[in-house]
């Protein structure tokens, strides 16, 4: 299954995204959407997953979702750590619900890594640009054994692309507990 992942629009639909999110089957806005239009113009090419971001207040859409995707769990949110800015509220969440991906956005920087099993996921912004950060959007392809991702450049169409291998159920277990101890 492949889904667009995009976050951080604050009010700006990229035409770039038209071609990115061509023939994908779902998409993630991971919040500060900016206007609901964004959300209107995304479903037009997938149904559309959203969480707001701390500068979204419509109260259409939750802080946090989990949903069941592909047979993996993600966790959607605005706000989250990069790897060496986890907190322990959100060590606690990974704990709580469990994800095989968490997606979120806010620092307006693309990023994928792994915490344990779990794959940290940022598109970064497909906004106005903020500072010299590129603006990105992203594919996520969950496929049987990997989690593909690519970060595309919507000025410049530069990709930057990777895969985390998918571990089976167990061997997310062990890792969960590795996590809690780790704490």
């Amino acid at each position: 299954m492949i889904i667009g992942v995009v976050s951080d629009t604050h009010g700006k639909f990229d035409p770039a995204l038209e071609k990115l999110f061509n023939g994908v089957e779902l998409i993630i806005h991971a919040g500060d959407i900016g206007k609901l239009d964004i959300i209107n113009d995304l479903a037009r090419f997938a149904p559309v997953i959203a969480v707001e971001g701390n500068n979204d207040s419509f109260g259409r859409y939750p802080e946090e979702q989990v949903s069941e995707i592909a047979g993996r769990r993600i966790l959607v949110t605005h706000i989250f750590g990069e790897l060496q800015q986890i907190t322990k509220r959100e060590h606690a969440t990974i704990e709580r619900v469990e994800p095989d991906i968490v997606v979120f956005g806010h620092s307006h920087r693309p990023y994928a890594d792994l915490l344990g099993q779990t794959v940290l996921f940022n598109p970064g912004s497909a906004g106005p640009r903020r500072f010299s950060l590129p603006r990105t959007a992203a594919l996520l392809s969950l496929n049987k054994d990997t989690i593909d991702w690519k970060i595309v450049d919507l000025d410049t169409g530069k990709v930057n692309q990777g895969e985390f291998e998918d571990r089976p159920k167990t061997d997310r277990e062990a890792s969960r507990q590795a996590l809690r101890q780790a704490q």
